[in-house]
């Protein structure tokens, strides 16, 4: 008997529009939140303006006054090289007792922080500090002077301080009780500023904004926005990442005063209908301009569930023949699950049905995610899956 597509929607998907969600059967979906199409977002959540960004510094430099839990001498030699570098720099001659010279309450470290744009000298930032060799722990340690490198190796910073060490180690006998990472500390305004990074907004004539998710979309509209706003055509889209925008007369010598007032501008967000994946934990997200055409889906799934039930077995209990053996005994069952439904989701579906539909269905997340690879395979899912 051969049965339309129309007929098994009628008979199937009605249904499973009005049918409650199987609660301990139901995939774990996360979907985006279906937003009304007028929801708008200020252009400053959703840009980046070109030239305003942090810069990464790095340093490397010994702390001290540790516990006994510092580096040792076998894992962490250059602990020692430094130290003796250090000392001599302060005038104190180590080379003859170098043998003699202990680093068990000295660690090497290196030290990381981000130089927020526009810092000025002699202002503050924080600053972590993580264990480069063997030491246990950096509780009660001090980080001695340590120049902190950008990336053209300049130095930006100096930092200096004691340790703040969320985690700790105690270790006894019979037991070692670990919370946290004790190798690993922050030190809370503990670098200085000592160069500028000269980088003058206000005398630009242009301005770039880099959207944070690049669409073509997106950035016509913040373009439109802006010109709209200005009310002379000074914003122009020049690819799905980038808006430039000349600084208009009115605001000559002042970008910062054009950014303040075009960044409080609403625009709506356009985004690519997409599915993303995280096959590990079994979490899939939609976008809600995710669309299917007709498609009839079957899910079933062959159960087989091994039973193993030892016995043992005495024959001849009281005969000096007599063995003890233990005998296997394996129960097999087989599930086919023969009494799955074929389902159909109509053309146009929006993220809502698809995913009522297949909830009803009574579907996990590992068998949604071959189900929505399958419908891309069958070219009947209109968007894009990027598995992560």
């Amino acid at each position: 008997m051969t049965v339309s597509l129309h007929t098994l929607h009628r008979r199937f998907v009605a249904p499973l529009k009005t049918a409650a969600l199987v609660g301990t059967a139901a995939a774990m979906l996360v979907a985006a939140s279906v937003a009304p199409a007028a929801a708008q977002s200020r252009i400053k959540d959703i840009v980046n303006v070109e030239g305003v960004r942090d810069n990464l510094l790095v340093g490397y430099g010994l702390v001290v006054g540790l516990n006994g839990t510092g580096d040792s001498l076998q894992s962490a030699p250059f602990t020692q090289q430094s130290l003796i570098g250090m000392l001599e720099r302060l005038g104190v001659n180590t080379r003859d007792e170098i043998n003699a010279l202990k680093t068990a309450n000295v660690a090497a470290v290196m030290v990381t922080a981000t130089l927020p744009p526009f810092s000025r000298q002699g202002s503050r930032i924080d600053v972590t500090v993580s264990a480069l060799g063997d030491s246990d722990s950096l509780q009660g340690g001090t980080l001695l002077v340590t120049p902190m490198l950008g990336a053209d190796g300049e130095i930006y910073s100096v930092s200096q301080g004691p340790l703040v060490v969320e985690g700790f180690s105690a270790q006894g006998n019979g037991q070692t009780v670990i919370k946290g990472v004790p190798t690993t500390a922050r030190i809370p305004n503990g670098a200085i500023i000592e160069r500028e990074i000269n980088f003058n907004l206000d005398q630009l004539d242009m301005v770039h904004l880099n959207l944070r998710n690049p669409d073509f979309t997106t950035s016509r509209r913040i373009a439109e926005s802006i010109n709209k706003f200005l009310g002379v055509p000074a914003a122009a889209a020049t690819n799905p990442g980038t808006v430039r925008v000349a600084v208009p007369p009115k605001y000559a010598n002042s970008a910062v005063a054009m950014l303040t007032d075009i960044e409080q501008l609403k625009v709506t967000p356009d985004q690519q209908a997409r599915v993303i994946v995280a096959e590990h934990s079994g979490v899939i997200v939609m976008g809600e301009e995710v669309r299917i055409s007709t498609v009839a889906i079957a899910q079933g799934n062959l159960t087989i569930r091994i039973t193993e039930t030892p016995q043992v077995s005495q024959p001849n209990a009281f005969a000096e023949q007599g063995e003890t053996q233990v005998v296997d005994r394996t129960n097999i069952e087989i599930d086919t699950s023969e009494d799955k439904r074929l389902t159909v989701l109509d053309r146009g579906v929006t993220l809502q049905e698809l995913v009522n539909g297949l909830n009803a269905l009574g579907i996990g997340p590992r068998d949604m995610i071959s189900i929505l690879q399958t419908i891309k395979a069958a070219g009947a899912l209109q968007a894009e899956i990027e598995v992560i």
